[in-house]
């Protein structure tokens, strides 16, 4: 419809509306009048409007011309040239591997910087550059020639294990080094596992580092001798803490909680240092008790009993003689353990206990190690032990047919049969502190139940990991 027909029906819709304004006003009084004429004027402004409002453009009335022009594009040699002339800066990262020169990691990292290395190798603090263990991841940073920006490594502190950044840096024509500490996350983890043949192979399975395998053993090494008493099937659960930087793993700490069943029979510990004791932290059950006995079972971690406490025939002597021991074969140099803290009250060669060491623990019980193929550096008479200390490492002095550990256990200077003496323990929480482990022991049970599926609650109470993370 063209503008001109619209128009002509918009007169023709209004016509009859204007023949009925005379009579309005013709025949009616003063304040009808008024309102009609109020009336008609509203409506002239309205029809107005809708005169001047634009109407729909139909497509079809659209004039169209068609436009060409040329456009002038930039040049891509002078584009590139541009990019070649500006200062691009490349990163990095690789391993240190095992065998690895300064040279060999410098080439993987794409630095081409003999001056570089010269530093690194002059300067006495960037010098431990040339001394990160294998697997320490190292970043560079490099120009468009290879010529290096930034070095940093990640490595741990000797004192307390804390990371620290070794961060070396090109300013012109210098090089500066400087130690920074970084940003750790810290996080718990929780896995579990299945004894299959061995505890590191489960835990190797389940992805767990080995110094949590370790602190397995330790934390229920009272209770459970893990080189005979697991058996197929076992299985556990373990909370842990971890610590990565900018997404990074760096090392496992501490085991939070853990849960092991052995044979059917469940072992549980969470670890519980309370903020009001001025006492040390330590593992306990979920029922408040101390897991920390007077004891260790095994001086070893790894091993098997080749002879146990009782007559036997003598394999030098040949003939019948009570072992007043128990024989822990072992590989030459496995680490002696000493089982309890204690004082060392002899450390020398006797005889047929060959290298042997005697620790006292208190007035009434002492324990003896022999047959060690040298001792450890602390190992000296008088001196002071803790409780998983190296004493020594096996060996076969004095009178041995093979690498083993001799290990007796004396009560009152009498020899007792270390796998059935009857020994003390840390005493429970008690009072307002077990109130606040049992806080702490609520949510780990919650989780262990999560990580095997299982929703029915624990027999016995349990450990937050979340409450754990801010201890």
């Amino acid at each position: 419809m063209s503008l001109k027909d619209k128009i002509i029906n918009l007169r023709s819709s209004i016509k009859p509306f204007f023949q009925q304004i005379p009579v309005l006003f013709t025949d009616s009084s003063r304040k009808t009048r008024i309102v009609s004429a109020s009336a008609v004027l509203l409506t002239l402004v309205a029809f107005g409007a809708a005169g001047v409002a634009p109407l729909p453009t139909d497509p079809d009335d659209v004039p169209v011309r068609a436009i060409s022009a040329e456009l002038e594009l930039p040049s891509l040699s002078e584009q590139i040239a541009k990019l070649e002339a500006q200062q691009q800066l490349y990163v990095a990262e690789d391993k240190m591997r095992a065998g690895d020169t300064l040279a060999a990691l410098l080439t993987r990292l794409g630095v081409d910087d003999d001056e570089a290395a010269g530093f690194i190798k002059s300067d006495s603090s960037a010098r431990a550059m040339l001394r990160l263990k294998p697997g320490t991841a190292v970043q560079a940073q490099t120009s468009n020639d290879g010529q290096l920006q930034m070095l940093r490594a990640t490595m741990a502190d000797g004192r307390d294990n804390s990371p620290k950044n070794l961060l070396i840096r090109r300013d012109g024509d210098k090089f500066s080094v400087a130690e920074e500490t970084p940003t750790v996350e810290r996080r718990v983890e929780m896995h579990t596992g299945v004894i299959r043949s061995s505890l590191f192979a489960a835990t190797d399975a389940a992805d767990i580092p080995d110094s949590v395998a370790s602190q397995i053993v330790a934390m229920f090494g009272t209770n459970i001798n893990f080189a005979s008493d697991l058996k197929r099937g076992d299985h556990f659960n373990v909370a842990y803490e971890t610590f990565w930087q900018d997404g990074q793993f760096l090392r496992a700490g501490r085991i939070l909680a853990g849960e092991f069943v052995n044979g059917g029979k469940p072992f549980q510990a969470v670890w519980f240092d309370d903020p009001d004791s001025s006492g040390q932290g330590g593992y306990y059950g979920f029922d408040g008790k101390s897991l920390k006995k007077a004891f260790l079972k095994s001086p070893l971690t790894f091993t098997r009993i080749s002879s146990g406490f009782s007559m036997r025939i003598h394999p030098i002597l040949g003939k019948w003689k009570k072992h007043t021991g128990v024989d822990f074969a072992a590989a030459m140099g496995t680490p002696i353990h000493a089982t309890a803290d204690g004082v060392i009250d002899f450390a020398g060669v006797e005889s047929g206990y060959g290298n042997v060491v005697i620790i006292k623990h208190d007035s009434k019980y002492s324990t003896v190690y022999a047959h060690m193929s040298r001792f450890a550096p602390t190992s000296r008479k008088g001196s002071k032990v803790s409780q998983g200390d190296v004493i020594g490492y096996v060996g076969m002095t004095g009178w041995a047919t093979g690498p083993h550990l001799h290990y007796e256990f004396r009560v009152a200077n009498e020899p007792r049969d270390p796998l059935s003496v009857v020994v003390p323990t840390a005493s429970p929480l008690a009072g307002a502190e077990l109130q606040r482990f049992k806080t702490v022991a609520a949510d780990i049970t919650h989780r262990f139940n999560l990580l095997s599926g299982s929703e029915a609650p624990a027999a016995k109470p349990a450990a937050p990991a979340t409450k754990l993370a801010a201890k």
